[in-house]
């Protein structure tokens, strides 16, 4: 569902523990987010400031965004404006999804100021804004259209908050007045009239509200007797002032929906879970949503050109197949040359064909020998020599090249099982990276060069305690098997299959088969045969793990290894 105003009211509350905080530090990790690191004394949270559309919200979170190398102008702004102000108040208005963070700082003639940051989380229309204390927009993340917005959102524009609605805020008035408005509607169903009268519900909520006073949704002209509604309607007030956080679960375990107060209108459809915080839940609904959908929308380029590399590989490889075939009856060529060479005396000039005994059958059968009328006897078996010439160089380097094509899509077929295992936008960034130093994506100028960081590496501990690294691109695992590991250490990966290099750096020690399974298993999950089972996985020590002179980043060969089968788990 989307944010309601009843949910952000919860959220506001949480947020008042931030009050007299001052800012630290902004970012900006996609064009639509902002996150403030605020800071007092023992207390550090980080807060996201969302205006993605389907995902607009506004809460603290424990999550790590990924921030681009250079900020956009929206967060240099941002920075200007807001890096050590002071968080003096937040407001939500009504039960509106619109709150407002208020701070308090200096300007550059050193003038005490009150700018504000207020986010709208209107569904299809959500904004993230900047405001003076003059009332005037510095700017917003999303800017309107000055002919077709009736509601100007431009940088220099006095800010108007969105149109109220005019329905009943809960909070503020008493159970029996919003009776009477519901009951007006008497030929809609109760849900409907429940939302067409209550401030910051949403249509979960009003068809909850249905269901725990009556067990249905029910016509509100059917309605006799309102004690039981009235009775959620003050539930629903406490819900909203103190309320219980529930997350539903689908059967496959993805998050369906989220509300402040438990959901019985499924029945055994979905599971529930509960948190402590509203910021809580709402970081483990949306973050892993938003993060996959922006790293797919990151990657669509990669993917794509992935796709045409394989493909056109694959084309080339089939042509040479083919030529290679052609090829492999160069001794018929060679044997009507000679022939024509044995009876030059025989065929006449001009000739399309030539009917010739063919002494290299035991038979010596008749055998026609097509001709180029334009060329003499003479030339006719020259042309039939200089094409067997050619057919035996190009069966010499026809095997070799289509060897060096099956390298090249199995390559690029274990670049794109990487990239479809890729979580954060530096998993992006090394596949990138990978592309351009085999010469498959033309390197950018660089301004200024950076300086190298360590790979981001998996990393996982054995029940023995030994350290288990695990590579999530053709770049890491050449680092962890070829630099990291160390002879005795022991090396696993899918047989046969694309998938990452695991190590267990055990320093030559016996593994015990708890071990050796659960590395195993590390090997399948990060494979092409995650969601298979029964996978077959080779392991045997590094120093038996070679990688040839000139092979591809991830390509190795290795040998004396053992095969454990064994099933991927997702709890690893």
């Amino acid at each position: 569902m989307a944010l309601d105003g009843g949910f952000l009211h919860t959220v506001t509350d949480e947020l008042q523990q931030a009050i007299d905080c001052h800012v630290d530090k902004i970012y900006q990790p996609a064009r639509d987010v902002l996150v403030l690191l605020l800071r007092k004394k023992d207390f550090a949270r980080r807060l996201v400031l969302s205006a993605v559309s389907g995902t607009a919200r506004v809460h603290f979170t424990e999550q790590k965004y990924d921030n681009p190398e250079t900020p956009p102008m929206f967060c240099m702004l941002a920075r200007k404006i807001f890096s050590s102000a002071k968080l003096i108040s937040v407001e939500q208005k009504g039960l509106e999804r619109v709150i407002e963070f208020t701070f308090s700082t200096t300007n550059e003639m050193g003038d005490r100021i009150y700018p504000k940051i207020v986010c709208e989380l209107i569904t299809g229309s959500s904004n993230v804004i900047l405001v003076g204390d003059d009332g005037k927009i510095y700017d917003a993340v999303h800017r309107s259209d000055i002919e077709k917005s009736d509601r100007l959102i431009v940088s220099g524009a006095t800010y108007r908050y969105p149109e109220c609605q005019n329905k009943i805020n809960i909070l503020n008035s008493d159970t029996e007045s919003v009776l009477k408005e519901i009951l007006l509607n008497k030929t809609e169903l109760l849900s409907s009239a429940l939302l067409k009268t209550l401030e910051g519900v949403s249509p979960l909520v009003c068809r909850e509200i249905a269901v725990c006073a009556f067990g249905e949704d029910v016509t509100v002209e059917s309605i006799k007797e309102t004690s039981s509604l009235n009775d959620a309607l003050k539930t629903l007030k406490d819900n909203i002032l103190s309320g219980r956080f529930v997350m539903l679960y689908k059967s496959d375990n993805t998050p369906a929906d989220f509300c402040y107060m438990p959901i019985t209108q499924y029945g055994g459809l979905y599971t529930s879970k509960s948190f402590n915080t509203p910021s809580e839940l709402l970081d483990a609904f949306y973050f892993e949503r938003e993060n996959a959908a922006r790293i797919h929308k990151a990657s669509s380029d990669i993917t794509k050109l992935l796709s045409n590399l394989t493909t056109r590989a694959r084309r080339r490889m089939a042509i040479r197949q083919k030529e290679l075939q052609k090829s492999r009856d160069r001794e018929d060529i060679r044997i009507k040359g000679e022939l024509i060479k044995a009876n030059l005396y025989a065929i006449t000039p001009g000739s399309s064909v030539a009917r010739v005994q063919n002494y290299y059958d035991e038979n010596l059968s008749l055998i026609e020998i097509p001709l180029d009328p334009a060329l003499s006897p003479h030339q006719n078996a020259a042309k039939y020599f200089k094409d067997y010439k050619r057919s035996c160089g190009a069966a010499q380097s026809l095997g070799a090249l289509i060897e060096n094509d099956m390298q090249e899509i199995e390559y690029l077929e274990s670049v794109s099982e990487s990239l479809s295992r890729c979580k954060t936008l530096a998993d992006l960034a090394e596949i990138r990276e990978e592309l351009s130093l085999g010469g498959y994506v033309k390197q950018t100028v660089k301004k200024q060069p950076r300086k190298k960081t360590q790979p981001q590496l998996d990393e996982y501990t054995s029940v023995e305690g030994y350290r288990i690294l695990v590579g999530k691109n053709n770049l890491q695992n050449d680092y962890i098997t070829c630099t990291l590991a160390n002879k005795g250490d022991m090396w696993f990966h899918t047989k046969n299959i694309h998938g990452s290099h695991v190590v267990v750096f055990c320093g030559g020690n016996e593994l015990s088969n708890e071990t050796i399974t659960f590395a195993a298993r590390l090997a399948a999950k990060n494979s092409k045969a995650a969601t298979s089972s029964n996978v077959p996985v080779d392991y045997t020590p590094i120093k038996y793990v070679k990688k040839p002179n000139g092979a591809k980043a991830g390509m190795v060969i290795y040998t004396t290894n053992k095969t454990i089968f064994v099933t991927p788990e997702d709890n690893l």
